[in-house]
């Protein structure tokens, strides 16, 4: 079975055109027949560069892409129009969901996913739960993963009896992100003022790397969400995670306040209202509910208290969060990613 990986003409590839590249890679090193189609000429910037951490598959110009039946076509879930080489070569389609928020929004008015012969796989629990219950069909879970030889904790954090550093990506909500800055520093100005901000755009993988080594919060902004790797990347570098779920990173965010907060506790510690899978770990980060301003401006108050306290209540609690942290980041490596990836093939190639 020869797979083909659409590529989307993005100028800038993002996390999820990594994470095709990263599969049909995993494929290609195994000696399966697996191949990358860019829709167009690969863009410019830090998402195109060579990874470190895989070498690519070969490329098929879209030219020259020519399908058979029993050649197996992805396709991310945005990009519906992209399906149409499959579907008309009878080729085997699978749609790789990894943001819910795009499985329907995409579509044309005139067309449903169930009236589609195609199969779905879908990023996360929560993104599975999304595809079964708009499409009728169950979608396996293939997970993304992290560079764990570069996204680590360092040996000694900055002590933040110097500076709390709290690092976010602006990119991701910019609006929500400045509002809930604002919101946090008018809450304790004299907390506000021992902290630091850093914002991580427009740097290389190594360079966020480095960012998050040396802070010790992360303000996870994005929303919606279906994996979403920038808060395991900060777990796995020894950050304190706050802010949103997006819905999709309830694979792996368990809330850490009600082991913190009395009863009745302003704000109330935040549960989603879908269950959860069983996982390994517990409270791995102070979670509010997507665009919950004031929420997780307290929140994120709380979590600069931890390291701002002296209190060893709080400095084992902070411990504990963190350890759970870390926990959760080492259950989404990339040997991981790798060893699901050719597990869930061997299915396909079976069926």
């Amino acid at each position: 079975m020869k797979s083909y990986f659409f590529l989307p003409p993005v100028r800038q590839a993002a996390g999820g055109v990594t994470v095709l590249r990263r599969l049909a890679a995993f494929l290609a090193a195994s000696g399966r027949e697996a191949y990358l189609v860019p829709r167009e000429m690969q863009g410019q910037g830090p998402g195109w560069a060579p990874s470190e951490a895989f070498v690519e598959a070969p490329v098929v110009a879209w030219d020259e892409l020519s399908l058979k039946p029993g050649d197996l076509w992805v396709v991310p879930e945005g990009w519906v129009n992209a399906l149409s080489p499959g579907l008309q070569a009878k080729a085997r389609c699978l749609v790789y969901v990894q943001n819910w928020a795009y499985l329907l929004s995409a579509l044309p008015d005139d067309v449903s996913w169930r009236s589609l012969p195609v199969e779905f796989v879908a990023v996360s629990d929560p993104v599975a739960r999304f595809v079964a219950a708009t499409t009728g069909r169950a979608a396996p879970i293939l997970r993304p993963g992290i560079d764990a030889a570069l996204f680590c904790a360092p040996d000694k954090k900055p002590d933040p009896a110097g500076g709390i550093r709290i690092a976010s990506m602006p990119r991701k909500n910019k609006a929500l992100a400045k509002q809930i800055r604002e919101t946090f520093n008018a809450l304790d100005e004299g907390l506000a003022a021992r902290c630091q901000w850093v914002e991580i755009a427009g740097m290389t993988a190594r360079e966020v790397a480095g960012a998050l080594q040396g802070a010790h919060i992360f303000l996870a902004t994005g929303f919606p969400e279906g994996c979403p790797l920038p808060p395991l990347e900060a777990m796995a570098c020894g950050c304190l995670c706050v802010g949103y779920m997006g819905f999709g990173g309830a694979d792996y965010m368990r809330q850490a306040l009600p082991q913190t907060l009395a009863e009745g506790a302003d704000p109330a510690p935040f549960a989603p209202w879908w269950p959860l899978r069983e996982v390994g770990w517990g409270g791995n980060g102070l979670w509010s509910a997507d665009a919950d301003i004031l929420g997780a401006a307290l929140h994120l108050q709380t979590a600069a208290q931890w390291f701002a306290s002296g209190s060893p209540d709080l400095a084992q609690t902070l411990a504990l969060t963190l350890d759970n942290a870390r926990a959760t980041a080492a259950a989404y490596t990339l040997d991981i990613q790798r060893q699901c990836v050719l597990e869930l093939w061997q299915r396909l190639e079976s069926v």
